[in-house]
């Protein structure tokens, strides 16, 4: 196995000393909007996107950004911190079924590059239950962005995010169960050469809620402790290209039970990409208190965050591992 020399490069400057992937994630964009208010303006969200970046960075391998309102925090962000930026428009297009995804328009890979990019990521909502037609549109897309990106040789991280086509409640116990086989059977498509990812950023193949055993558990049962970390295993068996997990806006708490449980699997996750499980609980401060008051919050409780979040990653591997190599320079 041998991986280009800037894919290599770009992989490197995301990941810590370790080769783990400790990353923050700052992309969110009409969410951040909606969570922080009507009135917010683009410069209350750049303010907000600079504090994160500038404060937690520092205790971070790299972090995601978005090129519309994310470019003054990639400028502020700590010199350790590798830089990933965000390609596709925000949420999807609603005007049909299938959650189909698009492309910011004024941006490229080049682009993206050309802003600082080490990697490009792409946030796509797929499940293998939609329709082939739906699915073939989405495998069609990815494989465009992947090409482009092997272009530029730049790495290339997919996200994905499963749904219910019927429209059910993806927090609920119906799909719960559904939600190992959506996981698993995602890795195992964008594993496929074809699309030339390099990253599979994944969800948590189980909701911890429905896990019995666990101090997250909701009283409902979708899954023993010893079959959720069978699900954990079905769905690292099925890559074939490092995966990290995301937090998905769960809780601090929430989150680092889950990579509690990765860990206890055996798995051989590569690190993370972490967003609202640091800093969602700072927007209520930001909007009410303002910036000061947040980048206090920051100080402490986002950084208290983030370093719970940094121990649950003693159990993760170096992203190389998965290629049977003892160190990134081996593929070079």
């Amino acid at each position: 196995m041998k991986i280009t020399p800037g894919k290599l490069k770009g992989l490197n400057a995301v990941a810590d000393k370790r080769g783990v992937i400790a990353a923050a994630a700052m992309d969110q964009r009409g969410s951040l909007k909606k969570a922080l208010g009507a009135n917010t303006t683009a410069a209350m969200m750049e303010e907000f996107k600079v504090a994160v970046s500038r404060l937690l960075t520092p205790y971070a391998s790299a972090i995601l950004l978005d090129p519309e309102y994310g470019l003054p925090a990639a400028k502020a962000r700590a010199r350790n911190a590798g830089l990933l930026l965000a390609y596709e428009e925000s949420g999807y297009d609603n005007t049909q079924p299938g959650r189909l995804p698009d492309l910011l328009p004024h941006c490229s890979v080049r682009r993206l590059q050309a802003d600082g990019a080490d990697c490009i990521k792409i946030l796509l909502y797929y499940t293998p239950f939609d329709s082939a037609e739906v699915n073939d549109i989405k495998h069609a897309f990815i494989e465009r962005v992947g090409a482009e990106c092997r272009a530029a040789d730049i790495p290339f991280f997919l996200e994905f995010v499963g749904y219910d086509p019927a429209g059910g409640d993806e927090k609920g116990l119906a799909y719960a169960k559904q939600k190992p086989e959506i996981v698993r059977a995602s890795i195992a498509e964008f594993s496929k050469d074809q699309y030339a990812v390099d990253v599979l950023k994944v969800e948590i193949p189980v909701n911890t809620k429905f896990v019995e055993g666990v101090p997250a558990f909701a009283g409902q049962k979708a899954y023993s402790k010893a079959e959720a970390l069978d699900h954990f295993r079905a769905a690292a068996a099925a890559a074939r290209r490092p995966f990290i997990f995301l937090s998905a806006g769960v809780s601090n708490s929430e989150f680092n039970q889950s990579l509690a449980l990765a860990t206890d699997s055996g798995v051989k996750f590569a690190g993370v990409l972490c967003g609202r499980a640091t800093w969602k609980d700072g927007i209520a401060v930001y909007a009410e208190k303002g910036l000061a008051a947040f980048e206090q919050w920051l100080e402490t409780k986002g950084r208290e965050n983030i370093e719970a979040v940094n121990r649950s990653l003693q159990g993760a591997s170096p992203w190389f591992a998965t290629y049977g190599v003892q160190s990134a320079a081996a593929l070079a």
